[in-house]
């Protein structure tokens, strides 16, 4: 079993492209899947007459279905494998995604939306491990233009959100499309997966107990992926009840976050690679600030674009940054380190939303986007703290 294994890996891991586009691949069907609910929730929104609160509410359905996997998740990959895991979470993922179409109320749209987080979770630790496998072969960080794969898929996501608007199609169809899609994308690069046989074999332990590095790079992700999140969910809100653009320009702003941030990744390595990483975190961290603040003050057509920019480069390379210094942690294996990593940092994708919305109905939108912006003050400060990123 062994030597057929051993042979098997030889044979697959000759051909890194492969597994490099193979990879790439899953990071774009995870972020077109998520692209496409984020593309529809004004819809959505007008369809279930849900104020900023109530919406705010039913996006917190997400963050609990990420706490209710948090310790699960990293010990499925690590004991199954993240090369077994990805592709059976993935259809999930898709069938759960296109069951958020059929909500006719709050209530089932939250139960949908817990699933969501509950099955993401798991496709979130499966790809990054992944991610962290694949750039142990090549022995270089590549880890921002997996990023960029997933920044990509939400252009794409966002154009396919706008075309489906303007030429009236169902939100059951447009998810319908997507499915197809991508079970055809999984289905074609399953086999080019990492196995996960060293790190199955690796003698580090499988633990949730508080690490501070751990702890510090989580809450550097949190800061980060707070506004990642928000640019998803609201972006399209923000165009539509504060620049007050026509229903069919909603997605401008998303778009132009996603393609900046897209371009970002797929520069962040040679960026990284000639600055280091702590310049380069702090210098995306005053992008943030500034780019949200910019939101808040000029919100015009143009100069909110313009600042949704801003906020797109300033996210780009934080994530893939803090998921390859936890993946090199010495004590902690790498499926639990990046579990307690990511989890952490989505928890910021994921309640950031909600926390908006709350922010946006007691001040307005415009608040919450300023309070949101001191994120970026606060990863800023983080980062110029911790000296691991000194050594990279």
């Amino acid at each position: 079993m062994g030597s057929s294994t051993n042979t098997q890996n030889t044979a697959v891991y000759g051909n890194k492209q492969r597994i490099r586009l193979a990879v790439s691949l899953f990071y774009f069907g995870q972020g077109l899947a998520f692209a496409s609910w984020a593309s529809r929730i004004p819809v959505i929104k007008s369809q279930l007459q849900l104020t900023e609160a109530e919406l705010g509410t039913v996006l917190l359905a997400l963050p609990i279905g990420q706490l209710l996997t948090m310790p699960i998740s990293g010990k499925l990959v690590s004991k199954y494998g993240s090369h077994r895991i990805m592709p059976i979470a993935a259809v999930v993922y898709l069938i759960v995604l296109c069951g958020i179409a059929f909500a006719s109320n709050a209530w089932q749209l939250g139960g949908t939306l817990l699933l969501f987080g509950i099955i993401g979770n798991v496709c979130n630790i499966s790809v990054n491990t992944q991610g962290v496998l694949a750039e142990r072969l090549y022995k270089k960080s590549i880890m921002s233009s997996f990023h960029g794969s997933w920044s990509i898929a939400g252009f794409t996501g966002a154009i396919i959100g706008l075309v489906s608007l303007n030429i009236s199609l169902s939100t059951q169809t447009h998810f319908y499309i997507i499915m197809g899609l991508m079970l055809i994308n999984i289905f074609l690069n399953k086999a080019y997966l990492v196995t996960d046989v060293s790190s199955l074999s690796e003698k580090k332990s499988f633990s949730f107990k508080p690490d501070r590095l751990l702890i510090s790079l989580g809450v550097i992700g949190f800061c980060s992926m707070a506004t990642e999140g928000a640019m998803f969910d609201w972006s399209g809100v923000y165009f539509h009840e504060i620049v007050k653009v026509p229903e069919k320009w909603i997605t401008l702003g998303y778009a132009s976050f996603m393609i900046m941030m897209a371009l970002g990744r797929f520069v962040g390595d040679a960026v990284i690679s000639r600055i280091g990483r702590k310049r380069t975190l702090q210098i995306s961290g005053i992008l943030m600030f500034a780019g949200m603040m910019s939101a808040v003050i000029f919100p015009q057509l143009i100069l909110c674009t313009l600042a949704f920019m801003l906020v797109g480069l300033g996210v780009a390379c934080n994530i893939p940054s803090v998921y390859s210094v936890a993946g090199t942690h010495t004590t902690i294996s790498s499926g639990a380190a990046l579990a307690m990593v990511s989890s952490v940092s989505y928890l910021g994708f994921l309640m950031g939303p909600p926390l908006i919305g709350y922010i946006a109905e007691v001040f307005s939108l415009r608040h919450s986007f300023g309070v949101f912006a001191c994120f970026g003050l606060l990863m800023f400060a983080l980062t110029s703290r911790l000296t691991v990123f000194n050594k990279s």
